[in-house]
């Protein structure tokens, strides 16, 4: 069976590393013959650190779908020119704070305190001018109010709303995990998640479990604690052996 996880909330409650229980199991599951899927809201730049190295040559879903990657070999999904230049007009004219994600580098314009720039693998990859970045692949947009909320709106591009860290995720339409998944001929999966970009996850696993309380618990089949999380892995690989 396919084995797909989210990393933040879901095995990475840190932002920088996964408990070593968590790895146990992981590797565990990947000795008993079921694969191993990574699929995070991260870029792959800032995916592979976390992961432990016997996984670096699997299977990996970032920027929430936008990103794949395979043995190595990164394929992207952009923003055409256009839509970007929407974009970029649209952050010009609200002084909006951003992330945008090329296909290794980066360009960023937060706060050097918030999480998300935490998140960053800066030591092997750039932080360049917006303009320079090409192709965009993502784009986090910080502190976006009402009205940036009703603008994008009319731009034809998917929107992931993330609550507690005062951010909205913009990714290319049509772009979700589970498109990320099927890029890889990956069909059927057992889903691990905690955030609303998980909610396609859930959707279509043929089991669900979200990690912690958040509203997109209502979409899995189950709802653990992250103290349940290793225990929850050995318990459904024995299942789907």
């Amino acid at each position: 069976m396919n084995f797909v996880f989210d990393l933040d909330g879901t095995l990475c409650f840190d932002g920088k590393s996964i408990d070593k229980e968590i790895i146990e199991a992981l590797q565990e599951l990947k000795l008993a013959g079921h694969q191993v899927i990574f699929a995070s809201a991260r870029p792959i730049r800032d995916l592979v650190p976390i992961i432990p190295k016997d996984f670096h040559e699997g299977l990996l879903v970032g920027g929430n779908g936008t990103f794949t990657y395979d043995n190595g070999r990164i394929k992207v999904k952009h923003f055409e020119q256009q839509l970007l230049d929407k974009l970029i007009t649209l952050i010009h004219q609200h002084q909006l704070k951003y992330l945008a994600d090329g296909q290794w580098d980066y360009s960023y314009t937060g706060d050097i305190t918030h999480p998300i720039y935490h998140n960053i693998d800066k030591n092997n990859s750039t932080n360049i001018p917006l303009e320079q970045l090409l192709p965009v692949c993502k784009l986090v947009l910080f502190q976006a109010n009402e009205e940036v909320l009703k603008e994008l709106q009319s731009i034809s591009v998917v929107v992931t709303h993330y609550k507690t860290e005062d951010a909205v995720d913009i990714s290319p339409l049509g772009i979700n995990k589970v498109r990320g998944l099927r890029m890889l001929n990956i069909q059927q999966f057992v889903a691990f998640g905690n955030d609303s970009n998980d909610q396609c996850l859930f959707e279509k696993a043929v089991h669900s479990v979200c990690v912690g309380s958040n509203d997109v618990k209502s979409y899995a089949n189950e709802n653990i604690e992250r103290l349940d999380v290793a225990k929850k892995i050995r318990e459904l690989m024995s299942k789907y052996d």
